[in-house]
């Protein structure tokens, strides 16, 4: 391969946790707080420890495959290479769902908070901005967004502890409600809910396999990816869950006036007009780290699908100064202008639904590439690299089962599109077997 259609490998471990933790965004816990407490029936520790205990295992699963294929393209390449190509497609197509939405998502989160703070302005102001800052960052190349990211990603850990010490003063002053357990499921509201609000809230978790699409930018891949996963799901965790704690003991009838703004209306209510306005400070930030991670990770994934000949060989083109998928770049930077008109809720709805069904059949790709083909059986494969991914498996189809019917229909539409699309490609190859192209097989 010719070094203009080779990736740079510029990124340590510190970059790709920083990549990892921008495309999360630990302050995705407020901006998508009413949602989730509303999809959880406000049961949101309870709903975040179940997430938790689906990701952990999805997450070793990522990192066993990540180190049996260490090059771009994450779901999309592990289950192509060990399941099925057409499989590996359609978890790609799936997969590819999430990552497109997630910069919907990003620009859609800048507008609404932005809104909040300043109405004078239009939301698709902010929305325009900030899809030209990201577009521009990304072009100029994957070791800026890292290192830019650093900054924004600490500046969020910060808010949050200094949000989490202010809750804990509020208690040590007698704010606190005793007797208050955040597990007790609240009148009204059953355990399914909690379960089906769980489905909802892997979405704050999503951000850790975004990082596999970067293997080939990456430093001795084979061990930074698999550690870097370890790193970005525990710390989310365990931010996730402080917070949320908190906030259940001390504001346990917290209610919001817009599903949309709840964060904001939070912040007003626990530390009024300053700590709203350094939240939406941050916020504008963080939101900006994430887009600039998203748009990396899906122009990555473009760049492998065109590599593969699944795409037209333009998403395979590499800039030949600045060393980045330009095309899909500004392509991604167009179809995230579509936030002017979709609302979070269902844009939310579409990144669960992809990213739960590549968790699903990666999972299940650990157990066919080292227990079905690899033939590796000892006990402690049994446990790692069958129980674990079955274990995971299982907790991701349960998860996929509780998405309501809107965002299943809307999954299963995107699915047909890209069989029918799938379908031509083939027929194309077979009507004209001398432009067919290398498969992923092959790659």
């Amino acid at each position: 391969m010719s070094n203009q259609n080779v990736l740079k490998r510029d990124l340590s471990l510190s970059h790709v946790v920083t990549m990892g933790l921008a495309w999360m965004s630990p302050m995705i816990f407020f901006t998508s707080f009413g949602v989730l407490h509303e999809g959880s029936g406000g049961m949101l520790l309870a709903a975040y420890m179940l997430a938790f205990t689906a990701i952990i295992f999805t997450a070793a699963s990522y990192g066993q495959m990540a180190t049996a294929f260490p090059v771009s393209g994450s779901a999309y390449t592990y289950v192509s290479k060990a399941m099925n190509p057409l499989v590996g497609f359609i978890v790609g197509w799936a997969i590819l769902l999430d990552y497109l939405f997630s910069c919907i998502v990003a620009v859609l989160m800048f507008g609404i908070n932005l809104s909040a703070q300043f109405p004078a302005v239009p939301s698709y102001v902010w929305i325009l901005l900030l899809t030209l800052i990201i577009m521009v960052i990304n072009i100029i190349g994957i070791k800026t967004s890292a290192n830019i990211s650093k900054l924004f990603v600490l500046m969020q850990i910060i808010f949050i502890s200094g949000f989490c010490a202010l809750l804990v003063y509020k208690a040590a002053n007698g704010g606190i409600a005793a007797g208050i357990n955040p597990f007790a499921v609240s009148e009204g509201v059953s355990w399914t809910a909690i379960l089906a609000g769980a489905s909802l809230v892997c979405f704050s978790f999503l951000g850790f396999d975004s990082i596999t699409t970067m293997a080939e930018e990456t430093k001795e891949p084979k061990k930074t990816i698999p550690r870097a996963i370890l790193i970005i799901v525990l710390t989310a965790g365990l931010l996730y869950f402080v917070t949320a704690y908190l906030i259940q003991q001390i504001y346990p009838s917290f209610a919001y006036g817009h599903v949309d703004s709840a964060g904001y209306e939070l912040m007003q209510v626990i530390g009024g007009g300053t700590l709203a306005g350094i939240f939406t400070f941050v916020i504008i930030f963080s939101i900006l780290s994430q887009g600039m991670s998203s748009m990396t990770t899906v122009s990555r994934l473009l760049f492998v699908m065109g590599r593969t000949s699944l795409l037209p060989k333009k998403f395979a083109s590499v800039h030949p100064k600045y060393r980045t998928p330009v095309f899909n770049i500004i392509l991604v930077s167009i179809i995230s202008l579509s936030a002017l008109f979709i609302s979070l809720e269902m844009a939310i709805k579409f990144v669960s639904f992809g990213a739960l069904t590549a968790f699903l059949f990666v999972n299940l790709s650990v157990i066919f590439h080292y227990i079905v083909r690899q033939k590796q059986r000892t006990p402690r494969d049994l446990l790692l690299r069958l129980l674990f991914p079955l274990i995971g498996a299982s907790f991701i189809f349960y998860l996929i089962t509780q998405l309501d019917k809107a965002s299943l229909m809307l999954g299963t539409g995107w699915i047909a599109i890209g069989l029918i699309y799938y379908s031509l490609i083939k027929a194309r190859a077979a009507a004209f077997p001398e432009a067919k192209a290398t498969t992923i097989s092959e790659s």
